[in-house]
């Protein structure tokens, strides 16, 4: 995955690559933003990142599924803090945005994989309970792999 701020046209509002790391990987949930057969289609999800790869879950059949055997490039984007500046008519923020393939994960051990990061990310305390619920919920949950391709990463400071 390649951090490229090289599009971004606010030059001046670059975020550097370790803050941009830390906001996609604490994120709480991103954006998944993609092309569907009746046109664009964007959802927030959970995600988790590992490498270059983000996945998230979803059930076995659905309008994301659709979407990225329709069409596999998509957009995610994660934002980091937020703050309103009602006096200067602006917000501060932090983003990151990436670019990649989505595909459906095949692969039971990939998938497997997947949602055990899910659960050490968002519900770390409860590993034993996790690893159950994920046996117990298996056949009824894909997962979605993002290959990123490319990413950059914007602020606005005030």
């Amino acid at each position: 995955m390649e951090y490229r701020n090289d599009e971004v046209r606010r030059q001046d509002r670059l975020l550097d690559e370790g803050r941009a790391r830390e906001i996609l990987l604490g994120g709480e949930y991103g954006f998944l933003a993609m092309a569907s057969d009746r046109g664009g289609y964007g959802i927030p999800v959970n995600y988790v990142t590992e490498g270059g790869t983000i996945y998230i879950h979803c059930a076995p059949e659905g309008r994301k599924l659709r979407a990225v055997e329709h069409d596999g490039r998509v957009s995610f984007c994660v934002v980091g803090k937020t703050r309103p500046v009602p006096e200067k008519f602006t917000t501060a923020y932090e983003s990151v945005v990436i670019e990649g393939r989505a595909r459906v994960v095949s692969s039971e051990e990939e998938r497997r994989h997947a949602l055990e990061l899910l659960v050490e990310k968002y519900s770390p305390d409860y590993a034993a309970v996790g690893a159950r619920y994920i046996e117990k919920s298996f056949h009824r949950t894909a997962v979605i792999a993002i290959d990123a391709e490319r990413w950059s990463g914007k602020t606005k400071r005030v």
